[in-house]
C-alpha cells in the first residue's frame, strides 16, 4: 500500500482549504496509507472537525526550528535584494530559496518528511508547495505534488495579499521542480509558464434538503478576511437593492477579522433587521436549504466550492464574473462585473424575478458534475501515474 502525505498549514481549523483537504484525504485513505503533517498545535487536534474520525488517517505535528537573529537578518537582506533589485533568473531564484527558507528549516522539514517513508507528498497551498520544491534534493525519489488553492490573480496580481508579482517568476521556477502542480481551473492553468494539472474540488458535504425557493433570502458564506470574499461590496449592493425592495433579507455566514467592519456597515445603512451575520457551523446545509438565492461577491477565488454546495441545494446563483465561476457554471449564473456594486445590486433585483423552479433544477444537474468519486479517480491517476 502506497504511503501518501499531505503537508498542510492547518487541518484542525475552519476554512475551505482545510475542508476540501480533509475530504480528499478521507477518500484516499480507503486505498492508501495517509498521513497529514500539520503546523497545528497538538492541542488543536479535533478529528470531529470535517468528520476526520471516519477515516484511518495518521497525524504528525511539526514546527520549524528557531533561526538565529543574525542569520535571520542576513536572509531578510538578501530576500529584499531579490524582490527589488536583482534580475529574476533561475540562479537568483535558487539563492532566494536559501534566504527565504534557510538551511535549518529545510533540513528539519526534510527530516520530518523522510521519517515517514512516503511514496507521495502533497504540498497544500502555494507557499508549502514551494517549500516542498526547495526540499526536493533532500527527499530522494518521493513523488512531489503541489496543490494550489488560490487563483493565479490572487497570488500574483498587483494587489495580491499573498505573494505579489515581484516573486511570480520565483514561484514558477520552483514549481517547475515538482513532479506535478495541481490548479483548480483551466483559466489558471493557462496563466502558468510551467506544466499544471487541473483537478476541480469536489462537493465536500452531504447536501441537506433542497431549497423550496420561498424564503426571499439571499445567502453568502465565507471567511471574513480582508477584501477576499467581497462582503463589503455585497452589503453596499444590498443597501441599494433594499431602497426598492422591502421583502428580501440577506444572511452572511462566516467569521474573521472584518466582522466589526461589516457590523458597522449594517448599522450605518440601517439594515439591522435585514442583513444578518451568522457564525460558522458544521450544519451549513441548513442555511443553504433555507435560502432562495446564493450570492458570490468574491474579488477572487481559486475554486468557488460554495457555488457547488449552493447548487447541490437547488439554489440559483448571482456571482462576480470570475473565470472560475464561469468555468463552473457556464451560462447558468447571473453575473456582475467584479467589484461593481451597482451592477451587483441590479443582479440581486434580477434574481428576484427569475423562473426559480427551472433554475433550481438546472442547479442540481450542474452540481452532479463535481461528484467526489469522479474527482477522487483523477487524484488516483495522478498518484499512480
Amino acid at each position: 500500500m502506497k504511503k501518501i502525505c499531505f503537508l498542510v498549514d492547518s487541518i484542525f481549523s475552519i476554512g475551505g482549504v482545510q475542508r476540501v483537504t480533509a475530504v480528499i484525504a478521507k477518500v484516499l485513505a480507503n486505498d492508501y496509507d495517509v498521513t497529514i503533517v500539520t503546523f497545528d498545535e497538538p492541542s488543536a487536534k479535533d478529528t470531529s472537525l470535517y468528520d476526520l474520525q471516519e477515516a484511518d488517517i495518521h497525524y504528525r505535528f511539526f514546527r520549524y526550528p528557531v533561526i538565529s537573529k543574525w542569520k535571520n537578518l542576513r536572509c531578510k537582506a538578501y530576500s529584499a535584494l531579490y524582490r527589488k533589485v536583482l534580475p529574476q533568473t533561475r540562479m537568483t531564484s535558487d539563492w532566494y530559496s536559501h534566504s527565504s527558507f534557510p538551511a535549518e528549516m529545510r533540513n528539519a522539514l526534510a527530516a520530518e518528511l523522510n521519517a515517514g517513508g512516503y511514496d507521495v507528498i502533497i504540498g497544500d497551498h502555494a507557499p508549502l508547495s514551494i517549500r516542498l520544491a526547495i526540499c526536493k534534493p533532500l527527499l530522494g525519489n518521493t513523488k512531489l505534488i503541489g496543490w494550489i488553492h488560490n487563483s493565479y490573480k490572487a497570488l500574483f496580481g498587483k494587489e495580491s495579499p499573498y505573494i505579489g508579482p515581484e516573486i511570480r517568476k520565483h514561484y514558477e521556477y520552483q514549481l517547475g521542480k515538482l513532479h506535478h502542480t495541481i490548479v483548480l481551473c483551466q483559466y489558471d492553468a493557462h496563466q502558468y509558464h510551467t506544466p499544471t494539472t487541473v483537478i476541480y474540488n469536489p462537493l465536500t458535504l452531504t447536501p441537506g434538503k433542497t431549497s423550496t425557493g420561498t424564503s426571499k433570502r439571499f445567502l453568502a458564506v465565507g471567511r471574513f478576511s480582508p477584501m477576499h470574499k467581497g462582503f463589503d461590496l455585497l452589503i453596499k449592493a444590498f443597501h441599494l437593492f433594499a431602497q426598492h425592495n422591502d421583502e428580501w433579507t440577506l444572511s452572511i455566514v462566516g467569521e474573521g477579522v472584518e466582522e466589526n467592519l461589516f457590523r458597522n456597515m449594517i448599522v450605518n445603512y440601517n439594515l439591522e433587521d435585514r442583513v444578518l451575520l451568522h457564525p460558522f457551523t458544521n450544519n451549513i446545509q441548513s442555511y443553504y436549504s433555507q435560502a432562495q438565492i446564493y450570492v458570490l461577491s468574491s474579488r477572487w477565488e481559486g475554486f468557488g466550492l460554495v457555488l457547488v454546495e449552493a447548487m447541490a441545494h437547488g439554489l440559483p446563483i448571482v456571482s462576480s464574473d470570475l473565470p472560475t465561476s464561469k468555468e463552473i457554471m457556464g451560462d447558468f449564473g447571473l453575473y456582475f462585473e467584479n467589484g461593481n456594486v451597482e451592477e451587483l445590486a441590479r443582479q440581486l433585483e434580477e434574481a428576484t424575478k427569475i423562473d426559480w423552479k427551472k433554475k433550481s433544477e438546472e442547479a442540481l444537474i450542474i452540481a452532479k458534475r463535481f461528484d467526489i468519486n469522479t474527482i477522487t479517480q483523477q487524484w488516483k491517476e495522478l498518484i499512480e501515474g
